[in-house]
């Protein structure tokens, strides 16, 4: 398996919660969302005119918005963690 990929499928410090979880699938599905609609704008602006800059303007700001919330809570679980498994050996 490539290291990509398997980085990808594990979890950093904490244990992953569902939470977490659905919230790293989201963000993934979400990514490439926004891959495909940077890379095929020009057909999607042919397909459905200006309302497709529209949708994909809105996609990546979602995108921003939903990975600087994951990244916000991974931090605070991976601390929280650390914090616990510090504590536990002191």
């Amino acid at each position: 398996m490539p290291l990509w990929l398997d980085l990808l499928k594990t979890p950093m410090a904490a244990p992953e919660t569902k939470d977490l979880r659905t919230m790293r699938k989201t963000m993934q599905v979400l990514c490439v969302a926004c891959a495909v609609g940077v890379l095929a704008i020009s057909p999607l602006m042919r397909a459905f005119g200006p309302a497709a800059s529209f949708v994909v303007a809105v996609l990546l700001i979602t995108t921003a918005l939903h990975v600087a919330l994951y990244v916000v809570r991974k931090n605070r679980a991976d601390n929280d963690h650390l914090a616990a498994m510090t504590a536990k050996e002191g």
